[in-house]
């Protein structure tokens, strides 16, 4: 009988598949603290078209389990902006790539209201056939005036957390980043959990 991929697989290793690699050393770092081991699936599951993140990610999650047979996660995240009603929300990585940070900035032009909250949506599915489990996690704060720091990647530069010093993401390392972001509050949640299921 020939053997599947995931009859090779190291046991607790659990692949996060995406083509952003800055995802993958923040989510690694958190996973790493509790004892678990991410590996990189370079890999872009199809997005579907919704607005709801956890759809979002769990319909990547099965598509990723179908495609590989190996322990996945697939995660998906928006910036939701109160000035903007929400925007961009789980279109934040196309408008980052459409109208850039400058464009954001633009936007906002004399909004006193600059809260925003950025959300993840992390979904696990454990091979071909299972059922995704979904994570959250939520990171709520300010957008700057303009782009402070050199770290991080996408809005990290313009998103000032609660519960921080008045610095952005992009001013952070990070774990000082870990301590306070949406992404890592969904890997934390995924990770405790994956140890009492799993006894890992």
């Amino acid at each position: 009988m020939p053997m599947r991929p995931r009859d090779l697989v190291p046991p607790k290793v659990v692949y996060l598949v995406s083509t952003n690699v800055h995802k993958y050393l923040e989510a690694r770092e958190v996973l790493a603290s509790l004892g678990l081991s991410l590996a990189f699936l370079r890999d872009e599951a199809p997005e579907l078209q919704s607005t709801d993140l956890a759809q979002i990610a769990a319909w990547g999650a099965r598509w990723a389990a179908e495609r590989w047979d190996l322990p996945v996660l697939v995660e998906d995240t928006g910036l939701f902006i109160e000035a903007l009603n929400g925007f961009p929300g789980p279109y934040a990585s196309y408008v980052l790539k459409t109208i850039g940070l400058k464009g954001v900035l633009r936007l906002l032009e004399g909004a006193e209201d600059r809260r925003a909250c950025f959300r993840t949506a992390l979904a696990f599915c454990d091979g071909r056939g299972a059922e995704p489990v979904v994570f959250t996690g939520e990171a709520c704060g300010t957008i700057a005036h303009e782009p402070r720091g050199t770290g991080g990647f996408g809005y990290d530069p313009i998103f000032v957390p609660e519960g921080g010093d008045g610095r952005t993401f992009a001013e952070m390392s990070t774990s000082e980043k870990n301590a306070l972001s949406h992404r890592a509050r969904a890997f934390r949640a995924f990770g405790e959990w994956y140890k009492k299921v799993k006894g890992a």
